[in-house]
């Protein structure tokens, strides 16, 4: 009979464990998610800005070879991310294939002119930097003016700091959340062990000797629950790079390692704390309260 009961016990702690583990490892994954957001907050507005298209038109009479080294002067610029060259044919090509006709045959010419299509780095990518530009763009006799939506950039550059406030408020409030849930559960799981406190207080256990190995076993549930949400949030990025290879891959070494890093850690952290404060209060109540 006192063979079969260790057998239950042993099986209803091993679920309590395992209940615990799968808990912490989904809250985890969770705040994983937010954190690969928001590492990833930068280098998605980068991408977004660093992908707005900014047009050189250039002046009719402009020859191939002053263009040709006009493009290789802006490559050199520490502002230009890349440069394509569009000829007044590649132009006409593109504009009839998106009209579904041959508007040149309808004029008689071809009234587009040559341009160079601009990528700048993000941070020049704002309404002070790009005026800046265009003054010294001005100054080479081939080009005739500098095309963009100024209302787009305004737009673009407000909306990513909104969006970056946004993410790192959300941020906040779901790490505030991850640490109630996981010290929830810890203090759940603990709740369950409160007799078993008491009988090692009754014997003559020290508090260190009693925290001991609550404070293992608990560190060793953050390590299991940290790679379990990893493990989760490698399938997620798998996933996600299918459509967004440009904003995160496997290639991020850096973020991915630094984001598992931080999950085993506040896995590891957070069920040793939320631990150490549960047991405490248990090794500083009364027998009787044990049951309320």
């Amino acid at each position: 009979m006192k063979k079969q009961d260790t057998s239950i016990t042993r099986r209803k702690l091993r679920s309590s464990y395992a209940t615990s583990i799968i808990s912490i490892s989904l809250v985890l994954f969770l705040l994983g998610l937010v954190g690969l957001l928001l590492l990833n907050t930068r280098r998605l507005s980068t991408h977004v800005l660093e992908n707005l298209g900014f047009s050189i038109v250039l002046k009719d009479d402009a020859k191939e070879v002053d263009i040709i080294r006009l493009q290789k002067n802006l490559d050199t610029k520490v502002y230009v991310k890349s440069t394509d060259f569009i000829t007044k044919e590649e132009a006409a090509r593109e504009t009839a294939e998106e009209l579904g006709e041959d508007f040149i045959e309808f004029l008689g010419y071809n009234p587009l002119p040559a341009t160079i299509l601009v990528k700048f780095y993000a941070k020049y990518a704002n309404p002070d930097s790009i005026a800046a530009i265009q003054k010294e763009l001005q100054r080479f006799e081939e080009v005739d003016e500098m095309r963009y939506q100024e209302s787009l950039i305004h737009l673009v550059n407000e909306n990513v700091r909104k969006i970056s406030l946004i993410i790192l408020a959300f941020s906040a409030v779901m790490l505030f959340i991850a640490i109630a849930l996981v010290n929830n559960t810890i203090r759940m799981s603990v709740y369950a062990r409160r007799f078993l406190i008491n009988t090692m207080q009754l014997v003559g256990a020290t508090h260190s000797f009693i925290r001991k190995p609550f404070l293992l076993r608990s560190a060793g549930h953050g390590i299991y629950a940290s790679i379990i949400a990893i493990l989760l949030l490698v399938g997620v990025i798998y996933i996600i790079q299918q459509e967004f290879m440009e904003v995160i891959s496997f290639e991020d070494i850096d973020i991915l390692g630094i984001l598992f890093l931080l999950v085993i850690i506040f896995g590891i952290v957070l069920n040793w704390i939320s631990t150490y404060f549960a047991i405490n209060k248990y090794l500083r109540m009364k027998s009787d309260d044990l049951y309320y």
